[in-house]
Formats: structure tokens, C-alpha cells, sequence
């Protein structure tokens, strides 16, 4: 016997299908930006599933905007250490040089 529900995943895939024309619509260098917001939502798919919930699209957002806290989060440490390591040269190229030859 086949299931009377679909899965999350089959959901998902469906409001992708719903959005492609969309997709297609937009500019080629947006193309990639928009797969990868669906690639940020299967990440969580798993979690998604288990909620259940009446609207799909809900987990999906929610989903995607963890996926891009995780991003922003990586950028502020990058951005943090790049700032530790300009403000360190600047400190040696501040300094008074050696008396010692």
C-alpha cells in the first residue's frame, strides 16, 4: 500500500516545482542564489518532516533562515579574526624599532 501523506521532502519538492517559473524568470546570476535557498531547506528536511506542519513552506523559510545565521556567523569570525590580524600588523608597524641592530 502506497502512504496517503507525502513526505516532507515530496512537499518540498513540490513548492520548487510550483516556483520554477519563477526560477526561470530571474536573472542568471540570481538563478544560483535561488537553488541554493531550496539546497538551505533540504538541509533541514529531517526537521521539518517531523513537525508536520500544515504549510510546508513555513519549515522551509524558518529552515532557511538558520542555514543563513550559520552564514552570518562564519562571516562575523572571519570578519573578527581579519580584524585581530590588521590591527596586530598595525601594532608592529607602530611600534619603535629595536635598539639593537
Amino acid at each position: 500500500m502506497g502512504r496517503t501523506n507525502p513526505t516532507y521532502r515530496d512537499a518540498l519538492r513540490a513548492i520548487e516545482e510550483r516556483w520554477a517559473e519563477f526560477r526561470r524568470a530571474l536573472r542568471r546570476r540570481d538563478q544560483p542564489r535561488f537553488d541554493r535557498l531550496f539546497e538551505y531547506a533540504r538541509e533541514h528536511a529531517d526537521a521539518s518532516g517531523l513537525l508536520n506542519h500544515q504549510n510546508p513552506l513555513l519549515p522551509a523559510l524558518l529552515s532557511i533562515d538558520l542555514e543563513q545565521e550559520a552564514r552570518l556567523d562564519d562571516h562575523e569570525e572571519r570578519l573578527e579574526e581579519l580584524e585581530a590580524a590588521v590591527a596586530a600588523r598595525d601594532d608592529q608597524e607602530s611600534a619603535p624599532p629595536d635598539a639593537n641592530p
